[in-house]
């Protein structure tokens, strides 16, 4: 299941191969998209949390959750139902989101920049084994210089993805991209 950002929608690149490598895996893959689009004018913070929630489908079983940024307030979902999760830019700032994964006992996997204002890598190494950290990315995961490097920074992030799925949420599941 993928959760989108406000801004960020639920085809974009770190969701897009997060979603392949999950497909690649035997996954279905569902996309939620906000209805209507968020709007932190008529969301309130303390409400943002059941808006996401409200908006994602219930799936039989014990289906991964792949989100970025405003998704990420799933995080509680996934913790009452130990879900697995590859969270991308998490709201490390926000407390709901915090709790959420405070109480995860599926695994997880957080991704996030140390030039993100929402993103505390001491915090995120807390909270779960399964972290990484890009050196001057943003909440975009772009870091300064050349588009290349934005670029090698979105491969760094697939590959954590595809080891994650790999070695932690379903281990032995063979992969062909095709």
């Amino acid at each position: 299941m993928v959760l989108p950002g406000g801004r960020y929608g639920a085809h974009a690149p770190l969701l897009s191969y997060a979603a392949d490598a999950a497909e690649a895996r035997g996954a279905r893959i569902r996309y939620v998209h906000w209805d209507p689009p968020y709007d932190p004018e008529r969301v309130p913070p303390e409400s943002t949390e059941s808006w996401v929630v409200n908006q994602v489908p219930a799936v039989p079983g014990r289906p991964l959750l792949v989100g970025k940024s405003l998704g990420t307030h799933a995080a509680g979902l996934a913790a009452d139902r130990s879900l697995p999760a590859v969270w991308l830019t998490p709201l490390l700032t926000v407390d709901p989101v915090l709790e959420g994964l405070r109480r995860a006992s599926a695994p997880v996997l957080l991704v996030g920049g140390t030039a993100d204002r929402f993103w505390d890598g001491r915090l995120a190494r807390e909270l779960s084994p399964h972290v990484l950290e890009v050196d001057g990315a943003d909440h975009g995961m772009y870091v300064p210089g050349r588009l290349a490097a934005s670029a090698a920074v979105l491969g760094r992030v697939a590959t954590a993805v595809e080891d994650f799925l790999d070695e932690v949420v379903w281990p032995g599941t063979a992969t062909a991209l095709a």
